[in-house]
């Protein structure tokens, strides 16, 4: 017979054990220990938890000390969203360099090997690949991280991904469904929305969330957009016609359905956490993202309370949220399987993603177009003096992952200089250059009409600059030498520096 106490506890530890939080330091605190010995099933990972993959590892196997099944999850997409080389810049050139390639099986072994690295730091769920299809360029917080503006071409990569980061034991997290490509507004800031046609949906936005479930994605991510053509009232994470009608009915999706982050103005804003939560889990979602901004105790205790408070009231089905816990739980079962299998001895080198590998700088290098101006000069040969017009970075990639080319341009010239702008100042970059010649670093100059002045200014003053863009490269080529990476990552400055020393 079941009582009242047992009743409350089952509650408790399903409205635990759907919340995805985060926390401060690169030690687990005694009060996240102690929730997941009480129920909470997952745990997120931010830039702030990681000094090292020592470190990670060591972070990783003392949260499941307390228990084995929890799933560790983290923001890896490689490129210019990374956790794990927050400080560095990463090994992995983003999609969008993977997109210009177009070899799907590369991009499958470059997620396998970030997949292989993950796994062996002990992290067990990826909130990746991005599946939006960037047909918005100007797009101020997808841009670079999806593929392309193809929805052809974005579903093969997608699928690609999805299928090297599991080969690994990491679970993928495609997102943003139904796809965060057509806006002008960053979610993280207010709430975006998409006015086109459901036709329009289906043949562009869905594509690639198709690809990737065919693939075997083990979840999905949802999106803080409003789509008038699906739910002209609430947002896809909030709608019930979006994720149980669209992505679990429509599209037959039967795996893990997580939120973006909670916190994020487009929800916080409009409804709160709390209910936000609720409505969420209500509306089909299966795990509460939440940690990015809030990560302490108490948004896991309020957040706790009000879906028990919800079932109480009968404003959440009760076994809508027992069926949410046991996907988290289901996901976590195949997590320490696949784990398994992919640590056989062997796994790896069958994979072709052997540790060692530089299948990231190899990308990187392949993804780099150079195109040559009316008056290209010769490649750099001495020390250059590098102007680097820095854009405020959208929350999702952050600030303090360094970019650019000075660094490494640095190392094959000693004695390079740089100067950071942000807003036109060419009378600046010429006096503090002197005779030196001009390696112009920008990031989605199409996005900023200053940086294009600047770079237009430049040229002109100085025929012989050379431009490296690292962002979309929507923009004409400018100068003696015109380079696109199609990523900031650290492995994109590598090979455009090699690129502009012929090296």
């Amino acid at each position: 017979m079941t009582t009242l106490v047992d009743r409350t506890d089952t509650l408790t530890r399903d409205a635990l054990a759907v919340l995805q939080p985060g926390f401060v330091g690169t030690t687990a605190p005694d009060w996240l220990l102690r929730r997941i010995g009480e129920g909470l099933s997952s745990v997120g990972l931010f830039g702030r938890n990681i000094t090292s993959p020592g470190q990670l590892a060591d972070l990783t196997a003392r949260l499941r000390a307390e228990r084995e099944d929890v799933l560790v999850a983290i923001d890896e997409e490689g490129g210019d969203v990374t956790r794990l080389e927050v400080r560095t810049g990463s090994s992995f050139p983003g999609n969008y360099a993977l997109g210009s390639v177009d070899d799907v099986e590369l991009t499958r072994a470059v997620a396998a090997e970030l997949g292989r690295r993950l796994a062996e730091c002990g992290v067990d769920l990826n909130w990746a690949p991005s599946a939006d299809v960037n047909s918005n360029q100007d797009n101020p917080v997808i841009g670079v991280r999806s593929f392309g503006s193809d929805p052809a071409l974005v579903a093969r990569h997608a699928a690609a991904y999805v299928r090297g980061l599991q080969s690994a034991g990491v679970a993928a997290c495609t997102k943003h469904f139904p796809g965060h490509g057509d806006t002008a507004v960053d979610s993280h800031h207010a709430l975006p929305r998409i006015d086109v046609e459901l036709a329009t949906l289906h043949s562009r936005e869905l594509q690639p969330f198709r690809a990737a479930i065919s693939a075997g994605s083990k979840s999905v991510m949802s999106a803080h957009i409003l789509l008038p053509a699906l739910d002209p009232d609430r947002p896809a994470t909030l709608s019930p016609q979006v994720l149980t009608g669209l992505l679990r009915r429509e599209l037959g999706y039967d795996g893990l359905i997580v939120t973006d982050g909670m916190e994020m103005q487009a929800i916080s804003a409009v409804y709160g956490i709390e209910r936000g939560s609720v409505l969420a889990i209500a509306a089909g979602a299966d795990a509460i993202c939440v940690g990015g901004g809030l990560a302490d105790e108490d948004t896991v205790l309020r957040l706790r309370d009000a879906l028990v408070t919800a079932v109480r009231k009968g404003e959440l089905p009760e076994e809508r949220l027992a069926d949410a816990a046991a996907r988290v739980r289901a996901l976590a079962d195949w997590t320490r399987g696949a784990r398994g299998a992919a640590s056989e001895p062997g796994a790896a080198s069958q994979e072709g993603t052997a540790p060692g590998t530089e299948i990231g700088l190899t990308a990187a290098r392949r993804a780099v177009r150079v195109t040559v101006g009316a008056r290209p000069g010769e490649p750099l040969t001495t020390a250059p003096y590098v102007a680097a017009f820095t854009p405020v970075a959208n929350i999702a990639v952050g600030d303090e992952t360094p970019w650019g080319v000075a660094a490494e341009l640095a190392r094959l010239l000693p004695g390079t200089e740089t100067g950071t702008y942000a807003d036109a100042a060419v009378d600046d970059v010429l006096r503090a250059a002197g005779g030196r010649r001009i390696v112009a670093v920008v990031r989605d100059a199409h996005r900023h009409p200053w940086m294009s002045q600047s770079l237009d200014a430049l040229v002109a003053a100085r025929p012989d600059t050379i431009v490296v863009e690292m962002g979309l490269n929507a923009a004409p080529p400018r100068g003696a030498l015109h380079v696109a990476t199609y990523g900031a990552a650290r492995v994109c400055g590598i090979a455009a520096a090699e690129a502009v020393t012929g090296n």
